[in-house]
This record gives C-alpha cells, sequence and structure tokens, in this order.
C-alpha cells in the first residue's frame, strides 16, 4: 500500500431514491485481504443492479461495500499476501460484489482477468458483469448447444448484446425482441438470426410462425411478469428457460399445466451473493473459452456512452430511460 493515498473519491448512495441520491464523497482507501487485489479503477460498469441498490431494492452481500459497481477495468496497486498470479502495474478487468463506483476498488484475484488484447479500459470494464451472467446462465446452467434455437429478450441491453454475440458464436440459431427499428438494426448487425419487435406483435406468436410451432430450446428472461407464461408458450418441448431478472414485477396465476405437458425446466439464478469459488470458475471458463473470441474480433463489448464518475446520476438516468444500445461506463480520472 506504499505511495498510494489514504483517501479516494468514490459515489456513494446517500438514502434509497432517485438518481440525484448518487453522491461523490472522500473515503479510506480499501484494503485487500490476502485473497484480493486492489485496484486503481480506470473506469466502471453501470449494470441494473445498480439501480435497484440505489433504490433500496438490492441491499449489497454481506462483507461487500456499501458502494454500487459491480464490474471494473483498472490497473493492480496492490496485492494481498496469498496472489500468485497478479503483479503490481498488470492491468485487469474483474467482478466485483461491490465497490466499482471509485477511484479504488478491491476485488477477490480470482474474478480478476487481463484485459483482452485490443480493448480500450472503458471497453473492458463492460465485459465481467454480463459476460459473467450469461456464461453461467445461458451455458451452464441451461446448456445451449450448437444448433439449438436462443431466445433473449432485451436485445440491445448489455446483457441482449452478449448473449447474442456469445449465442451465435457457439453455433445458436439467435432469437431476440426489441422495442424499435433501431434496435433491431443494432441486434441484426450483432448476429441475430430472427428479431422480433414486441411493440408490433407478441413475440411467442412470431417465435411459433418462424419455426413452425416448434418452439425455442433457451430463453434467457429478464422481464419476468406476464412473461413466464409467455415464454412457456414460446419454448419448444424439453426447452429451458432461465430467469435473471423481473423488470416487469412477480408472475401471478401462471398455468402450470403448460411446463408439464412440455416438459420445460424453468431456473433462475442471482450472481452477486454466490461464493467467490464459484466466480472465480466461471472467470476460468471466460478466459479459456471466449477471451480468444474477444481478441479474434468475434465478440466485442457493445458500448453506448460513457461519464465522469461524477456524473454518475446522468448514467442512471441513460440506464433507466431504456433507450441505450450497449454498455453505460463510468470513467474516472487517474
Amino acid at each position: 500500500m506504499q505511495n498510494l493515498p489514504e483517501n479516494m473519491t468514490a459515489v456513494a448512495i446517500s438514502e434509497p431514491g432517485e438518481p440525484d441520491v448518487l453522491q461523490a464523497e472522500q473515503r479510506p482507501l480499501p484494503v485487500p485481504e490476502p485473497h484480493e487485489i486492489l485496484i486503481r479503477v480506470h473506469a466502471a460498469g453501470v449494470n441494473r443492479p445498480d439501480v435497484l441498490q440505489r433504490k433500496g431494492a438490492y441491499p449489497p452481500p454481506k462483507g461487500a461495500s456499501d458502494l454500487p459497481g459491480l464490474e471494473v477495468a483498472g490497473e493492480v496497486v496492490s496485492c494481498g499476501a496469498d496472489v500468485q498470479r497478479y503483479r503490481i502495474g498488470d492491468q485487469v478487468t474483474a467482478l466485483a460484489p461491490g465497490g466499482g463506483y471509485a477511484a479504488y476498488c478491491k476485488v477477490p484475484a480470482g474474478h480478476a482477468l487481463p484485459i483482452p488484447a485490443g480493448l480500450s479500459m472503458v471497453e473492458a470494464a463492460a465485459l465481467p458483469e454480463t459476460f459473467f451472467t450469461v456464461w453461467t446462465n445461458v451455458f451452464d446452467r441451461c446448456g445451449l448447444g450448437t444448433g439449438e434455437r436462443f431466445l433473449v429478450h432485451g436485445g440491445t441491453s448489455g446483457i441482449g448484446t452478449t448473449a447474442i454475440q456469445l449465442a451465435k458464436a457457439f453455433g445458436a440459431v439467435v432469437f431476440t425482441t426489441v422495442g424499435s427499428e433501431e434496435k433491431a438494426d443494432a441486434v441484426r448487425k450483432l448476429g441475430a438470426d430472427h428479431v422480433i419487435n414486441y411493440r408490433e406483435t407478441a413475440f411467442e406468436k412470431s417465435v411459433h410462425e418462424i419455426t413452425g410451432g416448434e418452439g425455442v430450446d433457451v430463453i434467457l428472461d429478464m422481464v419476468g411478469g406476464d412473461y413466464v407464461e409467455r415464454n412457456w408458450k414460446a419454448a419448444a418441448v424439453e426447452g429451458r428457460i432461465c430467469q435473471i431478472a423481473t423488470l416487469n414485477g412477480i408472475a401471478e396465476n401462471v398455468n402450470f399445466s403448460r411446463l408439464m405437458v412440455k416438459r420445460l425446466t424453468h431456473t433462475g439464478s442471482t450472481l452477486r451473493p454466490r461464493s467467490d469459488a464459484f466466480k472465480t470458475a466461471i472467470a476460468e471458463n471466460l478466459e479459456a473459452r471466449v477471451w480468444p473470441l474477444i481478441e479474434a474480433g468475434k465478440v466485442k463489448p457493445v458500448m453506448d456512452s460513457t461519464f465522469p464518475l461524477d456524473q454518475a446520476a446522468e448514467a442512471h438516468r441513460r440506464m433507466e430511460s431504456s433507450g441505450h444500445i450497449g454498455k453505460i461506463v463510468l470513467t474516472i480520472d487517474v
């Protein structure tokens, strides 16, 4: 920790509420535990869980920083006693349990990865949260395979743009939903095979027509609400659905007979509370199977906009407008 400041600039949540509750303040520098590294943050991704935490609906897990921010990219400036892979000066991107909206952030060393060749710090900060989430849910939990049909809702979100590219890279036929022609054009450029404007047609009817009534094999959904039963209608026999959020609320009075008749699997998960070992295993899979695709230019983070750290409130407004295409990232002067 030599030659480092005692304090740092961070953006904290002064109280649950609207974006203006995000306020810059001074905080003591985090001290890494033996298994952790301390990163001087150059850029930090903005994600829906940050918005939920700001509103008081998604508290950080026990022991995590109360600051928002689940992904960062920057330079290693300190290593815990048990860290072997990284050294001071290494450039990394990392999944954080919290604390990313700050000039410095500590993370378990196993949750950090080298920045893929060819990417900037800003682009690298857009990787961890969405890539960890998509990999564990689409490929590990739902087992998406080559030649299968895959549907992801919200194709221009950070999750959506990541899921489209990874599913396509691993040989799936990709369906996605969007809300405008501008967004439809964007996801087609990413490789989506079938794009459905949910404002113009019911997605389950479109899926039925496109597939000749067979449906899709895997669905990644963050909408919830009435989409739950509609996903069951769109799913193929033996289909798998993974729920990662419920932006439209909780489903009520669903018809479970459809789940039984089609022999569907409807699972779900949250990433933030999972163990360090679980997240480390995801990181290892990403480095082995996805990082080469990024370095080859076959997969890339889709960038929407950047905001300085002290304009985190504006970044949240951008996210809540749902007008973004791809990732929103905060930049930190170093």
